[in-house]
């Protein structure tokens, strides 16, 4: 048997015995089934600053639904973090990933071993992804590059493994700040609440040479100790405050320390375990089992994260670090914030849409402020990030006034709408009015009110002040109008109703009575408009209110208006009047009529003489 097959042998007994003693139910994949284990799922781009997906690993990842967790490995750059990964997975560096040492293609991006760990974490079946992350302080990158790598891996995985050659520096801490500013934003939440998504352990690991003295905690606590700041240093400042922030992470990290594994480094690919340090063996299977314990499922707003939502996760974390020249927990809370203020803007505008516009302004804005304070309460409740939230707070006001403002343009629209047509209504109602037939003014005045209130009920908006004041405008108008011509009509008409009356009582009923009593009113009418000069002036008459009075009575009220009947009306009494003159003259003779002499003294058999 070659060799390298002897090797991959050897591994594969060594995989199935690490996972009977973690009680690990390895897939096919795991038993070195798969084609391809190894793939990078994020690259540099060409130059070397910002980062892309690699989708041909990822769309392995999507098929996964058991939740996911992910171990990463970052460190400064030729550190040893792809052996180490290779050790814990119990992998030589022919099978595992490339060692920078012995493969001309060296680790760029981040780059996952393909065939995930199935753990059964707290009852859960989880899948765990190993991560290899390129180092940091390597020759031809950006200092942004690393921050980019660095913030990555930290949002990513559920275990750091922070890998440090001999000693913790002072770069070593500063490099934490941004996962302390991502910790105070994401991690500190209010009890009680889900949080946006659960910390990485941090495992602090301290490769070196000689393990006399402190403890590796010892040394991770001796270094986060406050520097003296005496003359008040800014910088000073700064470090302390790092410091100090760690504490958030306190309580979510861990201190571990490996031997030097043997001292020619350029064999330790071609080297079994029986020709490594015994030291470093043993702490070796310790570091796997502290690593195995520690693993958890990534969670985000308290939701184990499957394959699918993993990558998804992953997207949106590289659109917030490629956004700007600079990543910033900043620029991470808003590409988080992004699908929760849409949401949030979705819940106001759904409520806002069911409104029946037009609406009064006190009204609409009530509306507003309780949708506005719905929409704000949803985000303040999913939000991720506390300080820099502010940002999405606000984008998120500025927003919902955006579209307050259309609704508010669109309830002007419709209420002048809505206005207009009730104006034009009653204008149309006010012109009808000043034609009538039969003037009437106890008609004039039911119209003019019904349509007064009909405004006044029905006219709602920003719009019916201003529509209030042309109505009055309007319908005083009128009304003025109606009034002057109301007296000059109604005798016009009595005049010339008299008239017919001498005409109808003399020629067509020959009922002497009608005609007189017709003389009697044209004679008043005339006579005493010519007595004072003007006509006008019969309209002060209490005679002349009686009349205005009795003409009121008959022409309109609330049963019968006359207006309305006045062509079939005169159609019918003209019917009547030459049916009775036709034929009811024949039959009941002309007992109803006076005559005008009777001359019957004499007897009727008197001859006549010439």
């Amino acid at each position: 048997m070659p060799r390298n097959e002897a090797l991959v042998e050897k591994k594969t007994l060594e995989k199935r015995r690490i996972h009977r003693m973690l009680g690990v139910q390895p897939s096919p994949t795991v038993l070195g089934l798969d084609s391809k284990p190894k793939f990078p799922i994020v690259e540099p781009d060409p130059g070397h600053t910002k980062l892309r997906l690699s989708n041909e690993g990822l769309e392995a990842i999507k098929r996964i639904t058991n939740p996911v967790a992910a171990v990463a490995v970052i460190g400064p750059y030729r550190s040893g973090k792809s052996f180490l990964l290779n050790q814990l997975l119990s992998l030589s560096c022919y099978e595992g990933f490339g060692v920078g040492h012995m493969r001309d293609t060296k680790t760029k991006g981040i780059w996952v071993w393909g065939t995930p760990i199935e753990l059964d974490i707290n009852g859960v079946k989880t899948s765990v992804f190993y991560l290899d992350t390129e180092g940091f302080e390597s020759i031809g990158k950006s200092n942004v590059y690393d921050d980019r790598i660095f913030a990555l891996a930290t949002v990513l995985s559920s275990v750091l493994i922070y890998n440090l050659p001999e000693t913790i520096r002072e770069a070593d801490i500063s490099r934490l700040s941004f996962a302390v500013e991502l910790a105070e934003e994401f991690y500190g939440r209010s009890a009680g609440q889900d949080v946006a998504f659960e910390p990485a352990k941090l495992l602090w690991l301290i490769q070196r040479d000689f393990l006399q003295g402190k403890s590796v905690q010892e040394m991770v606590n001796e270094a986060l100790q406050h520097v003296p700041n005496s003359d008040g240093n800014r910088n000073i400042d700064q470090i302390n405050q790092i410091r100090d922030s760690l504490a958030i992470m306190g309580d979510n990290s861990t201190a571990f320390s490996l031997p030097q594994p043997h001292l020619e480094r350029t064999k330790l690919c071609d080297l079994k375990d029986g020709e490594l340090d015994p030291v470093y063996v043993k702490k070796r299977e310790q570091l796997k089992e502290l690593v195995a314990t520690i693993i958890r499922p990534k969670i985000v707003q308290g939701k184990p994260l499957n394959g699918k939502e993993f990558v998804a996760f992953l997207e949106q974390i590289l659109e917030a670090l490629n956004k700007g020249e600079i990543p910033s927990t900043g620029s991470l809370v808003e590409v988080f914030n992004k699908g929760i203020l849409e949401r949030c803007l979705k819940l106001y505008n759904e409520v806002m849409v069911k409104l029946h516009l037009p609406l009064p302004e006190k009204s609409l804005q009530n509306v507003h402020e309780n949708s506005k304070g719905e929409a704000m309460k949803a985000f303040d409740e999913q939000h991720f990030g506390r300080h820099h939230a502010k940002r999405s707070v606000s984008q998120l006001d500025v927003e919902i006034e955006k579209v307050y403002k259309n609704f508010v343009l669109a309830n002007e629209y419709q209420s002048a709408k809505l206005c207009e047509a009730l104006y034009s209504r009653c204008e149309d109602r006010m012109d009808q009015l000043q034609v009538l037939r039969l003037p009437s003014m106890a008609k004039f005045n039911a119209g003019f009110l019904q349509c007064n209130q009909s405004f006044e009920r029905e006219c709602v908006g920003p719009s019916k002040a201003n529509y209030e004041s042309r109505m009055m405008k309007m319908m005083g108008k009128s009304k003025s109008l109606f009034i002057k011509e109301y007296n000059h009509r109604l005798f016009n008409w009595l005049v010339a109703f008299s008239l017919a009356m001498v005409v109808v009582g003399r020629f067509i009923i020959k009922f002497i009575l009608i005609e007189i009593g017709a003389w009697i009113l044209f004679i008043f009418l005339e006579t005493y408009t010519r007595m004072f000069w003007s006509a006008e002036s019969l309209y002060y008459n209490p005679v002349w209110h009686f009349i205005v009075a009795t003409w009121e009575t008959v022409v309109y009220s609330p049963i019968l208006d006359v207006d309305r009947w006045v062509i079939p009306l005169g159609l019918v009494i003209a019917i009547l009047v030459v049916y009775w003159r036709c034929y009811g003259k024949r039959k009941h003779g002309s007992r109803l009529l006076l005559p005008l002499y009777n001359n019957n003294k004499g007897g009727s058999s008197r001859q006549r003489t010439d």
